[in-house]
């Protein structure tokens, strides 16, 4: 029996490397329905306040963030996962470096 190309384990924290002064993006998978990317933030780096059409998971997978939602702010740690609401305007921070896992969902 032969395994479909895209079922393979992945090692998400190994899939993406921090880089000094960047935050690095690396496209797990993409289709109609949604998206699943992962990110590596380096401490201070962030993504400014902004809206999605769609909702969207964050998974840290790895060190601390912070993910403000409407002005709320959320200290986010490895192994905690938020849902940041469409419309809703939100930003992220690393208050250490981190890595997270963003699932958005096209619905």
């Amino acid at each position: 029996m032969s395994t479909p190309e895209k079922s393979k384990i992945l090692t998400l924290n190994e899939m993406i490397a921090y880089q000094e002064g960047a935050v690095v993006s690396r496209q797990i998978t993409k289709a109609e329905a949604g998206n699943v990317t992962l990110f590596a933030f380096d401490k201070d780096q962030g993504l400014s306040e902004h809206t999605a059409p769609f909702d969207a998971l964050v998974h840290i997978l790895d060190g601390e963030a912070r993910v403000i939602i409407s002005g709320v702010p959320f200290d986010l740690k490895t192994g905690d996962a938020i849902i940041m609401p469409a419309n809703e305007p939100h930003a992220l921070k690393a208050a250490q470096k981190f890595k997270m896992l963003l699932t958005m969902i096209r619905a």
